[in-house]
């Protein structure tokens, strides 16, 4: 925008066209080169709506794809560089930052000036080495998908089990990579439990043991780590936690393992039942108790606890995993550049493909019976609670509506999963927000939904980004705030909120943001 409090803090070089036609490179993915820094967004007139609360504070922090080069032979959308935006809040004041996480990918790219490692759709055979640096050696670990905040520091990490790499989650500079890392790296979806302080994580791979799951505590040290059965290779990409046990899955949507045999990575949908295994957060292999349940595929779950004799765990079930024989969503040019598979595992990952619905399971560890029931007909992802209820009964989860056809998320709904009352807040036709985050309000009552929902949004009609402000008990009133980025950003994928006591230094004068 040109504000003399809009600092350019960095470039990174891109060698994409300036023609560029590819669907996942432009619209609401177009990438961005240029890191800015936000001091004090007001002084540099970029609140444009409402006001921002003092009893806001915190940082929402968001991770997204953002591709600098072309791909070697073709491009999925979650194959582009990580980079982090953030929008710090204090004392009625907030703060912008974007930054690309500064892996061994991107700086080497950098200096190759092109892609060296194959991407989601592409055979490692095509990276430069293939026996080198990579999520899975020759696939591009790029720390795109998803960040957390632990010990202080932001953790980045990729969908496939990649390097964790930390940053500062204020100047959003990149640290180090996590000294916990284990063999196989980590999986997206890493846990933090605010009452302890400790990071659960877990790691899959297509080697027997399988599955690992770990525990880093609040001092970032590894202090549990250990194998989870499973009877082959799978594809799980998120865990559940109550207070006193973890919860890991073996899911019908899996590698075909004679293509896996083959160095293809390829799943599909096996006849067998889900599987949903409980451990006890210190337990080992001999510990986990497994349930059967529906056959399904969940990205993502929402929360899990305790319930007397009973572990209850609440996710988005998807009634179509792999919607083989379905005529085209859209006519999409990405899509007829693939084969029949690689199409369906992209098409996998769009809302109304995947047919995601708010479920719930019920798990009896005396009798060792398993009850589930669907809780929403609706099509929600990405759906999040307060954290402060992470492994805790809670009430409200705020999730992200997607439009058709697209990995996209065109709004917002409240489900009360008490009342099974909901608020829907659509936005505007080609407005597009991200992952939110809910942050309690500071020295508020402790109510579940006492607090804010904080998204940012792209629209590209009007080539602006914005960071809104809700009120997390009403989110279909008037936003709080609405807050002008300096460019319009990319669609994304995951965020979090860190409240200002877990960040180290807060408030500090000499830090460089707030």
């Amino acid at each position: 925008m040109g504000a003399p409090d809009v600092e350019i803090i960095g470039r990174a070089l891109s060698t994409l066209p300036a023609d560029e036609e590819h669907p996942y490179r432009t619209g609401p993915w177009r990438p961005q080169t240029t890191e800015r820094a936000v001091a004090d967004v007001a002084a540099a007139g970029l609140v444009v709506q409402g006001r921002i609360p003092e009893d806001l504070d915190g940082v929402y922090l968001r991770n997204t794809e953002n591709p600098l080069h072309p791909a070697i032979e073709r491009y999925h959308p979650f194959d582009g560089d990580g980079m982090i935006h953030s929008m710090s809040f204090r004392g009625g004041t907030a703060a912008y930052r974007n930054r690309f996480v500064r892996t061994t990918g991107f700086e080497a790219e950098q200096a190759a000036k092109r892609s060296l490692w194959a991407g989601t759709a592409e055979p490692a055979r095509l990276a430069v080495d293939p026996r080198s640096w990579g999520a899975r050696h020759g696939m591009k670990d790029p720390a795109s998908t998803d960040v957390v905040v632990h010990a202080g520091k932001a953790i980045a990490t990729f969908y496939t089990c990649g390097q964790p790499y930390r940053l500062d989650p204020l100047t959003l500079e990149t640290l180090d990579t996590a000294p916990w890392e284990p063999d196989g790296g980590v999986s997206a979806h890493t846990k933090v439990d605010e009452a302890t302080g400790e990071l659960h994580f877990f790691t899959y791979s297509t080697v027997a043991p399988y599955l690992h799951y770990g525990i880093v505590d609040a001092e970032n040290r590894l202090v549990h780590h250990t194998p989870v059965p499973l009877p082959g290779p799978r594809t799980p990409h998120d865990m559940a936690l109550t207070e006193r046990y973890a919860i890991f899955n073996d899911l019908p949507l899996s590698w075909d393992v004679d293509l896996l045999a083959k160095g293809v990575y390829v799943p599909r949908m096996h006849d067998r039942p889900s599987r949903l295994g409980i451990m006890p957060k210190r337990g080992g292999p001999d510990d986990v108790v497994w349930f059967d349940a529906d056959p399904t595929y969940v990205l993502h779950w929402v929360n899990a606890y305790e319930d007397g004799d009973e572990v209850v765990l609440d996710g988005l079930f998807q009634h179509a995993p792999v919607p083989e024989g379905a005529p085209p969503l859209v006519d999409d040019p990405y899509l007829r550049t693939m084969d029949p598979a690689e199409a369906r595992l992209f098409r996998y990952v769009t809302l109304d493909g995947m047919q995601t619905r708010l479920h719930r399971w019920r798990f009896n560890l005396a009798t060792g019976l398993a009850k589930e029931e669907p809780l929403r007909e609706d099509i929600t992802e990405f759906g999040i609670i307060n954290t402060t209820r992470l492994g805790q009964p809670y009430r409200y989860t705020w999730a992200a509506t997607g439009k058709p056809g697209w990995f996209l998320f065109d709004g917002l709904v409240r489900h009360d999963v008490e009342s099974g009352t909901d608020q829907r807040l659509d936005l505007p036709d080609g407005v597009f927000c991200s992952e939110a985050g809910m942050a309690p309000r500071l020295g508020g009552s402790g109510a579940e939904d006492d607090g804010y929902v904080i998204t940012f949004t792209t629209d590209v009609a009007r080539d602006v980004s914005e960071c809104v402000v809700l009120d997390a008990a009403d989110i279909t009133a008037e936003p709080v705030a609405t807050i002008r980025l300096p460019e319009r950003i990319s669609s994304g994928t995951h965020a979090t909120w860190a409240p200002g006591h877990a960040i180290p230094g807060w408030g500090d004068t000499d830090r460089p943001v707030i």
